[in-house]
């Protein structure tokens, strides 16, 4: 830790105004009753995020129970406050069971491949006989397929098995995590299961249920992790044309305009082989950077001064950017630009974003939500 980091840590203590702004939040989802059938990590962190926003969450197990329990500490982050009852999904009495708690749910949500729920007995025809406003969402690997939907979409990949880095592969976005040099980086988040699937399951099923609020009918939605990945290359998609455009060719992930590409946007690396990460991307905060770097004849060494990034002037001025971070140490460059607003901050590790300021509310399970009521 930084000698900066723990003054910091000395200058915030936890902020219990804080806290409560984010448990005014646990109100929003009362009444509203779950039925978790998942496991490992998509489905139990979506309902993660109901539960604490207030919902009721009754998770539901095989016998052998979710496989997340190995991973311990794992298991009580995504499931502590959450009901958890023991089934067997091969026995009628067990999908009765199941049955029984659907009768007055909100929400099923479940993670088999496509077909699985048919075979026991846990349709849409027969759960919506039973509870018309049921809200069913099952996340998938790669969703449905030919007679699976009522969409054209032709594939045969509905039914194939896969993991995080699976999906990351076959969406295109795993080719997007590259090196400076250009070499695959290998990520340590879970941005399918995260991304892909909790958050596009948690957005899709509160849609639902306010539908089926408003109409008495509930409907069962499919989540593609793999799909809502694709989705989220919004940016590159519009980027790899825009270089193109000026380039003559489309770029490679680590080429591109906020890939690495533009000196205002891209890491560099410091004498203790720690990085900064540089965000100045307009042109007032690139300015503010030079300035703080003692570089001021780089001040119109910007694109939107017309300075393209594939021309020399761009790549001098990133060479001597590069050149200037890696003079200094990391807790250097942190005193400096913490007096900076210029978007330029420390690369931290995982230990110590835990102790930042930024986190220190964090609960006994090493997480804080995303979100803060302000009134």
């Amino acid at each position: 830790m930084t000698e900066l980091m723990v003054n910091s840590m000395l200058d915030f203590a936890i902020n219990t105004s804080t806290g409560s702004m984010i448990d005014l939040m646990a109100d929003c989802l009362q009444g509203l009753r779950v039925i978790d059938l998942t496991r490992n990590l998509p489905g139990p962190f979506a309902t993660r995020l109901l539960a604490d926003l207030g919902a009721e969450i009754i998770k539901i197990e095989p016998k052998n129970g979710d496989p997340a329990r190995a991973f311990g500490e794992l298991f009580k982050a995504l499931n502590h406050g959450k009901t958890i009852e023991s089934h067997d999904f091969r026995d009628p009495q067990g999908i009765a069971a199941i049955k029984a708690h659907l009768k007055d749910a909100d929400v099923m949500l479940d993670s088999f491949r496509p077909g699985v729920l048919e075979g026991m007995g846990l349709d849409a025809k027969t759960l919506h006989a039973i509870n018309p406003k049921l809200v069913m969402v099952s996340i998938t690997g790669y969703g449905l397929a030919d007679s699976d939907s009522k969409t054209e979409i032709n594939h045969d990949w509905a039914h194939k098995a896969g993991h995080d880095i699976n999906f990351m592969a076959m969406s295109g976005v795993l080719d997007q995590l590259k090196t400076a040099d250009g070499e695959q980086a290998m990520p340590n988040v879970q941005f399918a299961d995260l991304a892909g699937g909790s958050d596009t399951a948690v957005i899709s099923l509160l849609a639902a249920v306010f539908a089926a609020q408003r109409t008495g009918k509930g409907r069962h939605i499919t989540v593609s992790m793999t799909h809502s990945l694709y989705q989220h290359l919004v940016m590159p998609k519009a980027t790899g044309t825009l270089v193109k455009s000026f380039s003559g060719q489309q770029p490679a992930p680590h080429h591109d305009f906020l890939g690495g590409l533009l000196p205002c946007y891209r890491l560099y690396k410091t004498s203790d082989a720690r990085y900064m990460a540089v965000g100045s991307l307009e042109l007032k905060f690139w300015q503010g950077l030079c300035e703080a770097l003692a570089l001021p004849e780089l001040k119109n060494s910007h694109w939107q001064r017309g300075v393209m990034p594939n021309t020399s002037e761009s790549q001098a001025a990133a060479k001597a950017i590069s050149d200037k971070f890696a003079s200094q140490t990391l807790e250097h460059w942190q005193q400096v630009f913490a007096l900076v607003d210029v978007c330029v901050t420390p690369v931290l590790s995982l230990s110590e974003a835990k102790v930042h300021p930024l986190f220190v509310h964090q609960d006994e399970y090493d997480a804080t939500s995303g979100w803060q009521q302000v009134q």
